[in-house]
């Protein structure tokens, strides 16, 4: 897709859009003109009284579509976001000029579509207003804009009181049994890489003690802890304990809100690793199906059957582990309406105290576009309605949404949903969607997002992210010198020190 954008027009932004319509689009100043390729030009002007007024001209296959959008500032588009809000709609406009078709969640594209309906709340806007402003103003269907506004009100009821002083850590464990057709996580599957699984444990334990350190000095609480991955249980049970005993070498898990094991695969959940996780502390694991459909499951090269999770959820039930989270996809290739439905049917008379329901997404490192590229759906198909009956079945079942994120290119312009029975809602899913603190992140492929509310003005954040190397050779080549430094950088935790005793809004350096 080739974008000609009016310089101060944010061109990110304008990518998130385009995707919208041309989901897998791709973007480069070099491409080639053609028929078949997308043009988009958006132009934007400042009027006196304020107002912003943009004009977007969409070419392809020999046709071409005009919508212009004029936005003034008032209590529902503050002056700093008239240009954004312009740019959006004008773009929309040319789009849904040009297919007809109304994407669900308007001219909102980012990770967190519940942001502009907290802050529609916390600036007085009442439940129904909100959700007006959210279908009348940023085109979202009616639907969507109650789901987000109801995921913003349970968020700020969970977390109205919380310390400011808290904090969370996630352990990576990038290892797989197999790898699934849609995944783009960096998780490893071969014999030769799953062999370095001891030597990361041993590197990992290192670097848990000289973060919880680092955490100690700062005087901050963990709330959660979060083992992801990869597949945590791809672990044999010795490998688990020594993780869990590490990991509770340096916190007490009896102090923590939430202690997740992201068990995930059912063909790695054995009664033993259960037992073991009841014993260290853990308070929530999740297995995940997907789908209960053995051909589906087989065609995205998972190598579990349904009998398998059946086999793992009732593991995980009698092991006395708390909160058990279950995961499905809507819209995987092959599936449809009438197998989404009832496998989610299915999984609610279980009972799980979590299930997140996400909508299927494929990113360009997953191996399913080697044998499919034209994946990609506009309009979503029996993904829609799939989605659709989880909202209104997960409701009648009293199961409430708590969390929710969206990423590029799902099938439909789909979000993902946590669900939970009252009381049993995933803390450190929406301490990590929301940026409520930091999270310090331990492992190949974790990221450390360091959050500060110390700034001068009107009480925003300031966030910086710290990452480490992908791939787990990479991790034991690097993780001593950067968590202890070197002559040339800063150690991590001098990194992380100087950016919570910076007064002035500088990036650690």
């Amino acid at each position: 897709m080739i974008l000609r954008l009016q310089e101060g027009i944010n061109p990110y932004y304008v990518q998130t859009l385009g995707l919208v319509f041309f989901p897998g689009a791709k973007f480069g100043e070099n491409q080639p003109e053609s028929p078949d390729v997308p043009i988009l030009s958006v132009d934007l002007k400042r009027e006196e009284d304020g107002s912003a007024v943009s004009r977007a001209e969409l070419s392809y296959r020999n046709k071409t579509v005009c919508a212009e959008e004029r936005v003034t500032p008032d209590d529902n588009f503050p002056i700093d976001r008239v240009d954004k809000i312009a740019v959006g709609r004008a773009v929309f406009g040319a789009g849904k000029q040009y297919f007809g078709h109304i994407p669900p969640w308007g001219i909102l594209t980012g990770v967190r579509p519940s942001k502009v309906a907290s802050e529609l709340l916390n600036t007085g806007h009442g439940i129904l207003r909100s959700r007006q402003i959210l279908r009348d103003e940023y085109f979202l269907n009616p639907q969507k804009a109650a789901l987000a506004v109801s995921v913003a009100g349970t968020e700020a009821r969970l977390c109205r009181k919380l310390d400011r002083n808290l904090c969370s850590v996630y352990i990576s464990i990038p290892f797989c049994p197999s790898r699934c057709a849609y995944c783009s996580f960096v998780s490893y599957t071969s014999p030769r890489l799953l062999s370095l699984i001891p030597d990361y444990l041993g590197m990992l334990a290192k670097d848990l003690a000289s973060m919880f350190e680092t955490i100690r000095l700062l005087g901050k609480r963990v709330a959660t802890v979060y083992i992801g991955g990869g597949t945590p249980t791809t672990l044999t049970a010795d490998q688990l304990r020594f993780l869990l005993g590490e990991i509770t070498r340096q916190v007490d898990p009896a102090t923590l809100m939430e202690f997740t094991l992201e068990a995930g695969r059912p063909d790695t959940i054995t009664r033993e690793k259960l037992a073991i996780a009841k014993e260290y502390g853990v308070t929530r694991i999740s297995v995940n199906p997907q789908t209960l459909s053995d051909e589906i499951l087989e065609s995205i090269g998972r190598k579990h059957t349904v009998a398998d999770f059946f086999r793992a959820y009732d593991l995980a039930r009698a092991s006395g582990i708390r909160d058990v989270n279950v995961d499905l996809i809507a819209g995987l290739p092959g599936d449809n309406f009438g197998n989404f439905s009832a496998t989610i049917d299915r999984v609610i008379e279980l009972a799980p105290s979590n299930l997140t329901v996400h909508t299927f997404c494929v990113k360009r490192a997953a191996d399913i576009l080697r044998e499919n590229s034209g994946i990609y759906s506009l309009v979503g198909g029996d993904a829609v309605k799939s989605v659709s009956y989880s909202q209104l079945k997960t409701k009648f079942a009293c199961y409430k949404p708590y969390y929710m994120y969206r990423q590029k290119n799902t099938v439909g312009n789909l979000e993902n949903v946590g669900y939970s029975l009252e009381g049993h809602e995933g803390m450190y899913n929406i301490f990590m969607m929301e940026e409520l603190h930091t999270i310090f992140g331990i492992g190949a492929g974790a990221v450390t997002k360091l959050v500060d509310y110390r700034l001068p003005k009107e009480g925003r954040s300031r966030i910086v992210r710290l990452f480490t190397p992908k791939y787990p050779y990479e991790y034991l080549r690097d993780a001593d010198r950067i968590r202890d430094g070197d002559g040339n950088e800063p150690s991590q935790r001098e990194k992380i020190l100087s950016f919570f005793s910076s007064a002035d809004g500088n990036e650690p350096s």
